[in-house]
């Protein structure tokens, strides 16, 4: 879940099913307790025809979360200038080493692959809302200069900034698809 309003659709399924909750955040709805297998299938089934999945891997789940808090701090409206392993360990209950191997395993791409990743797409969508300067959104996403944000996005997509921005057609990805 990567935004209120998708927090906003889990949680009018769960009630809908009466499924009682504790939280609803980004990437995860803590239940107060486990539903019966038949009702737990309807879950699944509800949530996948509005695009979310139900995570019941513990390792999955961990990925799932770690998705979800490098999304958060991208899309934060401050950065915070934290490392990210910084961020990943105080957040979840493992050492970085631990969760960069569960990660990679999993996605076939490194946690700074992803983040890199998710920083492009932002940089993107934030290009093509056209609000922002380059320097601002350098300093949104913490680039120490807007040299190295756009040294960073044309290495990652073969444009620059102001390029980017004047192409008709943006190329952009969902962050499902990353």
């Amino acid at each position: 879940m990567v935004c209120q309003r998708c927090i906003m659709t889990v949680s009018e399924i769960l009630k809908s099913k009466e499924i009682a909750f504790r939280e609803i955040g980004l990437g995860f709805a803590e239940l107060e307790k486990l539903p019966a297998d038949g009702k737990l299938l309807e879950l699944g089934t509800q949530l996948s025809e509005v695009g979310f999945e139900l995570i019941e891997k513990r390792n999955d789940r961990l990925i799932s979360q770690i998705k979800s808090l490098i999304i958060a701090e991208v899309y934060a409206e401050d950065y915070s200038g934290a490392k990210l392993s910084e961020i990943l360990t105080s957040r979840l209950a493992y050492d970085y080493s631990h969760i960069t191997h569960i990660f990679t395993q999993a996605e076939g791409q490194s946690i700074q692959t992803f983040y890199n990743s998710v920083k492009i797409e932002r940089i993107k969508e934030l290009l093509a809302y056209d609000e922002f300067s380059i320097a601002q959104i350098a300093d949104r996403l913490g680039f120490s200069t807007p040299a190295y944000l756009s040294t960073f996005f044309k290495k990652s997509t073969g444009y620059t900034p102001s390029q980017f921005r004047d192409l008709p057609e943006k190329d952009r990805k969902s962050l499902d698809s990353i």
